[in-house]
């Protein structure tokens, strides 16, 4: 079946359908390959990208200027303190200024209400970077990174993510694989599973693809069998810091180990995070959660995330592949 992005937003993937999903697993493919042998061709010559974002970013800002440098278009990068949103201009003011200077926008920030109304009033294709609710760019390249990790289709694979059940990472993944038929399983604390309605809307969308949703407490039910083994920081960007004793008394049984790794029972199983990563003492942070709390490390250990198993910087690289698929697909056609 034919697929046509042009013009089309990225604000979630409950709004793009398992073809056009797939179509951009295909497209960040063959720019990848491109781009590696050298005969990448510029399609977005004289384009011009808005970047705003109201929280910090290392992957999502380097792989979007990238991305958008390589297909010759140009962008200009709006931080938290370099322009008038929300201080002096309300964002629908803002998405009808940005709309008539540039091709296409992207926001990383908070509200997904934020984001919505952005699309709704730039009249450009706008582009989610990150919401407290929605991530789907990163999930788009979680699934790149899958297919090339795995002879199976997505439709085959099993993905266990441990943590935080509520988080933006964890929800997209959750909403993507249902789109593409995954055996999806999210081990959480009770009160850190996401909320029935999404759990709802997940298994609904798994109705008409094969895909699996399954939420529970044991760590050991959900990675059984599973291929990949995904977490993500404990504490979000924006939640109050004297979240974490709890946090991290919650969460600690849910630390990916080696153990956990072996609990597979699949000696192919990889190791997934979207990053920053806080496997050490080796950071400002995770020197300061040493010296409070006694541990060297959170979510995952240094074993794990140094371990043959770990494609987490895989999956950062295909942030930069997959968000020029999205840029090519809606810009370019």
């Amino acid at each position: 079946m034919p697929v046509n992005l042009l013009g089309r937003s990225l604000l979630t993937l409950d709004t793009y359908s398992p073809d056009e999903i797939r179509f951009l697993l295909r497209l960040a493919s063959e720019l990848k390959a491109a781009k590696y042998a050298g005969t990448e061709q510029p399609r977005l010559l004289r384009r011009n990208i808005a970047l705003i974002f109201e929280k910090s970013s290392t992957r999502t800002r380097t792989g979007f200027e990238v991305a958008a440098y390589d297909q010759g278009a140009h962008v200009t990068y709006l931080g938290p303190t370099g322009s008038q949103i929300g201080h002096k201009e309300s964002m629908k003011d803002t998405a009808r200024v940005l709309g008539r200077m540039y091709d296409a926008i992207e926001y990383r920030g908070f509200g997904q209400k934020i984001v919505e109304e952005l699309a709704a009033y730039a009249g450009v294709p706008v582009y989610n970077g990150l919401t407290d609710e929605a991530h789907p760019t990163q999930t788009l390249a979680d699934f790149m990174t899958m297919r090339e990790f795995t002879h199976k289709h997505l439709s085959g694979l099993a993905v266990a993510f441990l943590g935080d059940g509520r988080n933006n990472v964890a929800r997209s993944l959750a909403t993507g694989a249902a789109k593409v038929g995954m055996d999806m399983r999210i081990a959480a604390p009770r009160d850190l599973w996401p909320e029935q309605g999404l759990i709802d809307h997940v298994r609904s969308l798994c109705t008409g693809t094969g895909g699996r949703l399954t939420v529970t407490d044991s760590v050991d039910d959900a990675v059984k069998g599973a291929d990949f083994v995904y977490t993500d920081v404990w504490l979000s960007m924006g939640e109050d810091e004297a979240a974490w004793p709890k946090r991290i008394d919650d969460l600690t049984p849910y630390r990916v180990t080696a153990e956990v790794m072996a609990a597979t029972g699949n000696q192919h199983a990889k190791f997934m995070h979207c990053l920053p990563a806080f496997h050490n003492a080796e950071t400002e942070v995770g020197a300061d959660i040493a010296k409070r709390f006694g541990i060297d490390c959170m979510e995952v250990t240094e074993e794990v995330f140094e371990s043959p198993a770990s494609i987490v910087f895989d999956q950062a690289e295909n942030r930069m592949h997959t968000i020029k698929a999205i840029l090519v697909a809606t810009m370019a056609g």
